[in-house]
């Protein structure tokens, strides 16, 4: 009886850490839904004009790369830091945030004519392999960047709510894989639309053949639209980083700037102030985004091709 006794006591406690558990990743997964969005949006862009047979392939490997970066790379280094060096998570997320405003800034550069670093879709492509692998990696890259802004935001909301390392490290866990099955799962769906448009339209007639036709017309231009806004989401995020990580650091000027300008906005809006407010700093992240982006991409072409002209000689 004795030890029945300390087995339902082991098993009460068991359930209320599980418990905790689903209460800390409902809410972390809640504060990072912006992040979210912003990777789905994303991540379409990497699909987009290549052979419709390996979109589903690639989306699948993005999505294990996915998986592998939160769990086996941001997991265990989130816990770590918090527990040993909580004060360079900041530093590493604003490091993070320079890289996503640079991959932004450089997607404008190219498509207002700039010169393109590395093949595009627009170029001859010898080894489709190849090409694809390395759209692969870039995405895995991207989302390693945008997967680090959902870790920290989610191990902030946890530590809110229990010091216990386990249920940390669970509440985490099951963020990851409940983030990473909904964004991929979601691009899943939007990249293969058009393929049941065209079942659809085997259809002879009635709803199913215009639901089909539509689907055929919209998909192209829905998926184009998701590579825009995938890159004035890295652009967003990315300054909405360093902003934040500036004001954290002491650096109060950009960040109070940015802050006065969405005030300054949701006044001036009246009923609509709160949409507008946010619209308006999330211009302001992705402006300063745009500006720190070029920046660094002109300095790193500049020092790379004073390294191929040195190596030249």
């Amino acid at each position: 009886m004795a030890l029945l006794d300390d087995v339902s006591i082991i098993a009460r406690a068991a359930a209320a850490s599980i418990d905790d558990v689903g209460v800390a990743a409902s809410k972390a997964g809640t504060k990072a839904a912006g992040v979210v969005i912003d990777d789905a949006a994303v991540t379409p862009s990497y699909v987009t004009g290549l052979t419709p047979a390996r979109e589903l392939p690639i989306i699948w490997a993005i999505a294990k790369g996915s998986l592998k970066n939160k769990l086996l790379i941001l997991l265990p280094g989130a816990l770590a830091l918090s527990w040993f060096l909580p004060q360079a998570i900041i530093f590493l997320l604003m490091l993070g945030g320079a890289y996503l405003c640079y991959e932004g800034a450089e997607k404008v550069i190219e498509t207002l004519g700039g010169a393109h670093h590395g093949k595009t879709l627009g170029d001859p492509i010898e080894d489709p392999a190849k090409f694809e692998k390395q759209r692969i990696n870039g995405a895995i890259r991207t989302d390693l960047i945008l997967s680090a802004e959902i870790v920290a935001i989610s191990l902030n909301e946890i530590a809110a709510i229990s010091d216990n390392f386990w249920v940390r490290a669970a509440a985490l866990a099951l963020v990851g894989i409940a983030i990473t099955v909904v964004v991929y799962g979601a691009v899943a769906l939007v990249v293969k639309m058009d393929d049941v448009g065209l079942k659809l339209v085997e259809r002879k007639s009635g709803f199913e053949l215009t639901f089909g036709h539509f689907l055929l017309q919209s998909m192209p231009k829905l998926l184009t639209l998701l590579s825009i806004v995938g890159t004035i989401a890295m652009l967003w995020v990315g300054g909405g980083i360093i902003l934040h990580g500036t004001h954290e650091i002491g650096w109060h000027l950009i960040y109070d700037l940015g802050h006065g300008f969405e005030v300054w906005a949701a006044e001036m809006s009246g009923a609509f102030g709160g949409v507008l407010g946010w619209l308006a700093y999330a211009t302001y992240s992705a402006i300063l985004g745009l500006i720190l982006g070029a920046v660094i991409a002109g300095v790193l072409h500049k020092v790379l091709k004073f390294g191929q002209t040195a190596g030249g000689h």
